[in-house]
């Protein structure tokens, strides 16, 4: 399974919106904060909101913010919303019929990997993607503090 740009930027965009709480986001500060071109992330941001994730505001104060809360989204439902079907192979697809099934020493494989897939992006929600990001700011803020070293006397 190859995950796209289009997911990876799209969950990028929605933990940066619902790091703001309920704040409007502009997509200019998604795009500087997360070095994503402004006019793709234009493009995402509208894929994000016909799939219900992000909803717009207009005025001085505009932006988008999460349309539900963030606890309420997961990122398999994100990721297939920008790609699709998340399938490994096409044989695991719920729609596809195939005639080698019988004889094929991988299929049982993939399912495993289709259900992993699902499993840990479905058990994964915008609230936990956001939380992680937080503790890794937050990380990355303490290396840098300058750290004070009292001389002995």
């Amino acid at each position: 399974m190859w995950v796209s740009t289009k997911a990876q930027y799209g969950l990028r965009a929605l933990i940066e919106i619902g790091r703001r709480g309920g704040e409007a986001v502009p997509l200019k500060d998604v795009s500087e904060r997360q070095g994503i071109s402004q006019h793709y992330l234009e493009q995402i941001a509208s894929n994000l909101r016909r799939a219900g994730f992000i909803k717009s505001v207009r005025g001085a104060h505009g932006g988008y913010r999460l349309a539900r809360p963030a606890s309420a989204i997961n990122a398999y439902e994100v990721v297939t919303a920008m790609e699709g079907s998340i399938a490994p192979v096409s044989c695991v697809e719920e729609d596809h019929v195939c005639d080698r099934g019988h004889v094929c020493g991988t299929v049982d494989l993939w399912q495993r990997v289709d259900t992993a897939l699902r499993d840990v992006l479905g058990g994964t929600t915008l609230a936990d993607l956001i939380a992680d990001s937080e503790r890794q700011e937050h990380a990355r803020l303490v290396q840098l503090e300058p750290s004070f070293v009292v001389p002995r006397l």
